[in-house]
Protein backbone atom coordinates (compact mmCIF):
# COMPACT_ATOMS: atom_id res chain seq x y z
CA UNK A 1 0.00 0.00 0.00
CA UNK A 2 1.05 3.55 -0.32
CA UNK A 3 2.00 5.55 -3.65
CA UNK A 4 4.67 4.33 -5.83
CA UNK A 5 7.86 6.54 -5.62
CA UNK A 6 8.23 9.84 -7.30
CA UNK A 7 11.55 10.97 -9.33
CA UNK A 8 14.07 12.22 -6.81
CA UNK A 9 12.91 10.01 -4.26
CA UNK A 10 14.78 7.40 -2.58
CA UNK A 11 14.26 3.94 -1.61
CA UNK A 12 14.84 0.74 0.61
CA UNK A 13 14.54 -2.33 -0.48
CA UNK A 14 15.33 -5.55 -0.22
CA UNK A 15 16.73 -7.63 -3.14
CA UNK A 16 17.79 -11.42 -3.22
CA UNK A 17 19.47 -12.03 -7.67
CA UNK A 18 19.74 -15.24 -8.88
CA UNK A 19 21.23 -16.65 -11.21
CA UNK A 20 19.47 -19.26 -14.43
CA UNK A 21 20.62 -22.56 -12.33
CA UNK A 22 19.37 -21.31 -9.22
CA UNK A 23 23.03 -19.63 -7.88
CA UNK A 24 22.72 -16.57 -5.87
CA UNK A 25 24.39 -14.06 -6.41
CA UNK A 26 22.87 -10.83 -4.69
CA UNK A 27 21.15 -10.29 -1.10
CA UNK A 28 21.03 -6.88 -0.01
CA UNK A 29 18.28 -7.05 3.14
CA UNK A 30 18.34 -3.21 2.69
CA UNK A 31 19.01 -1.12 -0.34
CA UNK A 32 19.22 2.70 -0.48
CA UNK A 33 19.02 4.51 -4.05
CA UNK A 34 17.43 7.15 -5.59
CA UNK A 35 16.33 5.37 -9.07
CA UNK A 36 17.48 7.17 -11.98
CA UNK A 37 21.04 7.95 -10.67
CA UNK A 38 22.55 4.90 -12.17
CA UNK A 39 23.65 3.12 -8.41
CA UNK A 40 21.72 -0.18 -9.35
CA UNK A 41 21.58 -2.42 -12.30
CA UNK A 42 18.93 -1.38 -15.05
CA UNK A 43 16.26 -4.02 -14.32
CA UNK A 44 16.24 -2.05 -10.40
CA UNK A 45 16.58 1.30 -12.13
CA UNK A 46 13.05 0.56 -13.50
CA UNK A 47 11.80 -2.49 -11.95
CA UNK A 48 11.32 -0.42 -8.38
CA UNK A 49 9.66 2.55 -9.43
CA UNK A 50 6.45 0.56 -10.90
CA UNK A 51 6.05 -1.02 -7.11
CA UNK A 52 3.99 0.10 -3.64
CA UNK A 53 5.87 0.12 -0.31
CA UNK A 54 5.41 -3.83 1.09
CA UNK A 55 4.65 -4.97 -2.31
CA UNK A 56 7.07 -7.65 -3.49
CA UNK A 57 8.00 -8.33 -6.94
CA UNK A 58 10.37 -10.96 -9.36
CA UNK A 59 12.07 -9.25 -12.43
CA UNK A 60 13.46 -11.46 -15.16
CA UNK A 61 16.45 -9.10 -16.31
CA UNK A 62 18.19 -10.19 -19.85
CA UNK A 63 21.81 -9.34 -19.63
CA UNK A 64 21.60 -5.73 -21.12
CA UNK A 65 19.24 -4.90 -17.82
CA UNK A 66 21.73 -6.68 -15.65
CA UNK A 67 25.31 -6.72 -15.63
CA UNK A 68 26.15 -6.60 -18.76
CA UNK A 69 27.87 -8.05 -21.32
CA UNK A 70 30.95 -8.33 -19.22
CA UNK A 71 29.16 -10.09 -16.13
CA UNK A 72 30.63 -8.90 -13.01
CA UNK A 73 33.68 -9.99 -10.63
CA UNK A 74 31.41 -8.30 -7.45
CA UNK A 75 28.65 -9.57 -7.01
CA UNK A 76 30.16 -12.90 -9.34
CA UNK A 77 28.11 -12.38 -12.16
CA UNK A 78 29.17 -14.77 -15.71
CA UNK A 79 29.10 -12.96 -19.16
CA UNK A 80 26.00 -11.89 -20.55
CA UNK A 81 23.92 -14.19 -17.85
CA UNK A 82 20.27 -12.99 -17.21
CA UNK A 83 19.60 -12.42 -13.28
CA UNK A 84 15.99 -13.21 -11.47
CA UNK A 85 15.44 -10.14 -8.90
CA UNK A 86 12.99 -10.49 -6.24
CA UNK A 87 12.65 -7.33 -4.45
CA UNK A 88 10.70 -6.05 -1.30
CA UNK A 89 9.66 -2.44 -1.61
CA UNK A 90 10.65 -1.63 1.84
CA UNK A 91 9.95 2.07 2.06
CA UNK A 92 9.90 5.63 0.07
CA UNK A 93 10.74 8.84 1.46
CA UNK A 94 12.16 12.19 0.65
CA UNK A 95 15.38 12.12 -1.71
CA UNK A 96 18.48 13.19 0.10
CA UNK A 97 20.31 15.44 -2.01
CA UNK A 98 17.57 18.90 -1.51
CA UNK A 99 18.10 18.27 2.12
CA UNK A 100 20.76 19.34 5.08
CA UNK A 101 22.42 16.98 5.77
CA UNK A 102 25.24 16.16 8.19
CA UNK A 103 28.71 16.46 6.60
CA UNK A 104 29.28 12.74 7.38
CA UNK A 105 26.58 11.66 5.53
CA UNK A 106 27.52 14.21 2.48
CA UNK A 107 30.44 12.50 2.21
CA UNK A 108 29.42 8.93 2.39
CA UNK A 109 26.68 9.91 0.04
CA UNK A 110 29.58 11.63 -2.33
CA UNK A 111 31.48 8.03 -1.55
CA UNK A 112 29.51 5.75 -3.32
CA UNK A 113 28.63 7.99 -5.98
CA UNK A 114 32.26 8.16 -6.77
CA UNK A 115 32.96 4.31 -6.54
CA UNK A 116 29.79 3.30 -8.88
CA UNK A 117 31.40 5.96 -11.47
CA UNK A 118 34.43 4.20 -11.19
CA UNK A 119 32.35 0.76 -11.75
CA UNK A 120 30.60 2.33 -14.84
CA UNK A 121 34.34 3.67 -16.09
CA UNK A 122 35.94 0.17 -15.68
CA UNK A 123 32.75 -1.36 -17.37
CA UNK A 124 33.54 1.49 -20.28
CA UNK A 125 30.49 3.07 -19.65
CA UNK A 126 32.13 6.93 -19.38
CA UNK A 127 28.61 8.28 -20.22
CA UNK A 128 27.43 6.34 -16.96
CA UNK A 129 30.31 7.32 -15.38
CA UNK A 130 30.13 11.06 -15.54
CA UNK A 131 26.57 11.17 -14.58
CA UNK A 132 27.93 9.63 -11.40
CA UNK A 133 30.94 11.70 -10.52
CA UNK A 134 28.31 14.75 -11.34
CA UNK A 135 26.16 13.32 -8.42
CA UNK A 136 29.02 13.11 -5.82
CA UNK A 137 29.77 16.74 -6.95
CA UNK A 138 26.19 17.08 -6.59
CA UNK A 139 26.25 15.44 -2.87
CA UNK A 140 29.46 16.78 -1.77
CA UNK A 141 28.00 20.25 -2.36
CA UNK A 142 24.58 19.77 -0.62
CA UNK A 143 23.37 21.55 1.80
CA UNK A 144 24.69 20.86 5.48
CA UNK A 145 23.28 20.80 9.24
CA UNK A 146 26.23 22.57 10.67
CA UNK A 147 29.95 23.35 10.21
CA UNK A 148 31.57 20.49 9.50
CA UNK A 149 34.69 19.73 11.20
CA UNK A 150 38.06 20.57 10.17
CA UNK A 151 38.56 17.12 9.25
CA UNK A 152 36.02 16.84 7.13
CA UNK A 153 36.30 19.79 5.59
CA UNK A 154 39.47 18.37 4.14
CA UNK A 155 37.64 15.35 3.06
CA UNK A 156 35.07 17.37 1.38
CA UNK A 157 37.61 19.09 -0.43
CA UNK A 158 39.44 15.66 -1.43
CA UNK A 159 36.82 14.04 -2.75
CA UNK A 160 35.69 17.00 -4.51
CA UNK A 161 39.30 17.08 -6.05
CA UNK A 162 39.03 13.17 -7.54
CA UNK A 163 35.69 14.06 -8.50
CA UNK A 164 36.38 16.43 -10.63
CA UNK A 165 39.71 15.06 -11.97
CA UNK A 166 37.28 11.53 -13.20
CA UNK A 167 34.80 13.82 -14.46
CA UNK A 168 38.10 14.57 -16.94
CA UNK A 169 39.09 11.32 -17.49
CA UNK A 170 35.54 10.55 -18.57
CA UNK A 171 35.15 13.57 -20.73
CA UNK A 172 38.31 12.61 -22.60
CA UNK A 173 36.94 9.48 -23.40
CA UNK A 174 33.64 10.99 -24.30
CA UNK A 175 35.92 13.11 -27.24
CA UNK A 176 34.78 16.24 -24.86
CA UNK A 177 38.85 18.02 -24.77
CA UNK A 178 36.67 21.25 -23.60
CA UNK A 179 35.24 19.74 -20.95
CA UNK A 180 37.87 18.06 -19.70
CA UNK A 181 39.94 21.17 -19.06
CA UNK A 182 36.99 22.72 -17.52
CA UNK A 183 36.91 20.04 -15.36
CA UNK A 184 40.98 20.10 -14.56
CA UNK A 185 40.74 23.77 -14.04
CA UNK A 186 38.07 23.52 -11.25
CA UNK A 187 40.12 20.98 -9.26
CA UNK A 188 42.88 23.13 -9.79
CA UNK A 189 40.63 25.84 -8.35
CA UNK A 190 39.83 23.76 -5.40
CA UNK A 191 43.81 22.09 -4.66
CA UNK A 192 46.43 24.39 -7.03
CA UNK A 193 49.05 21.69 -6.67
CA UNK A 194 46.92 18.79 -7.68
CA UNK A 195 49.66 17.05 -9.54
CA UNK A 196 47.02 14.76 -11.56
CA UNK A 197 45.01 18.01 -12.99
CA UNK A 198 48.27 19.98 -13.32
CA UNK A 199 49.28 17.10 -15.71
CA UNK A 200 46.33 16.77 -17.89
CA UNK A 201 45.35 20.21 -17.38
CA UNK A 202 49.51 20.56 -19.45
CA UNK A 203 48.54 17.66 -22.00
CA UNK A 204 45.33 19.39 -23.09
CA UNK A 205 46.85 22.78 -23.33
CA UNK A 206 49.73 20.99 -25.33
CA UNK A 207 46.73 19.59 -27.48
CA UNK A 208 45.20 22.96 -28.00
CA UNK A 209 48.70 24.26 -29.36
CA UNK A 210 49.20 26.69 -26.42
CA UNK A 211 52.38 25.51 -25.76
CA UNK A 212 53.74 28.18 -23.60
CA UNK A 213 50.85 27.95 -20.69
CA UNK A 214 51.60 24.11 -21.32
CA UNK A 215 55.12 24.07 -20.36
CA UNK A 216 54.48 26.53 -17.55
CA UNK A 217 51.38 23.86 -16.17
CA UNK A 218 53.60 20.67 -16.85
CA UNK A 219 57.24 22.88 -14.82
CA UNK A 220 54.74 22.92 -11.86
CA UNK A 221 53.78 19.45 -12.09
CA UNK A 222 57.16 18.17 -12.20
CA UNK A 223 58.20 20.04 -9.09
CA UNK A 224 55.67 18.01 -7.39
CA UNK A 225 56.44 15.04 -8.95
CA UNK A 226 60.50 15.24 -10.44
CA UNK A 227 60.62 11.32 -10.91
CA UNK A 228 57.77 11.38 -13.29
CA UNK A 229 58.19 9.94 -16.62
CA UNK A 230 55.52 11.04 -18.20
CA UNK A 231 56.07 14.74 -17.49
CA UNK A 232 60.03 14.60 -18.34
CA UNK A 233 58.09 13.32 -22.03
CA UNK A 234 55.58 15.91 -21.80
CA UNK A 235 57.94 18.72 -21.75
CA UNK A 236 60.59 17.21 -24.27
CA UNK A 237 57.76 16.68 -26.24
CA UNK A 238 57.01 20.53 -26.22
CA UNK A 239 60.37 21.67 -26.20
CA UNK A 240 61.42 19.78 -29.58
CA UNK A 241 57.70 21.15 -31.18
CA UNK A 242 59.30 25.18 -29.83
CA UNK A 243 62.74 24.91 -30.62
CA UNK A 244 63.74 26.36 -33.79
CA UNK A 245 64.41 23.95 -37.07
CA UNK A 246 68.25 23.66 -38.02
CA UNK A 247 70.04 25.79 -40.86
CA UNK A 248 71.67 22.73 -41.48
Amino acid sequence: GGPRPLPGQEVSVKVLGALEDGGLVERDPRLIFVPGHGDVVQALELGVPTMQPGEVSFFLAAFPYAYGRPGSREPDVPPEAPLLFEVTLLEVRDGPDPQPLPPAVRLRLGSQRRERGNFHFARGDFAAALRSYRLSLRALDGPITAPPAPEEEEELREQRVKCLNNCAAAELKLGRAEEALEACEAALRICPDNGRALLRRGQLLAEQGRDAEAALVLRRALELDPASKVIHTELSRLAKRRSPPSNT
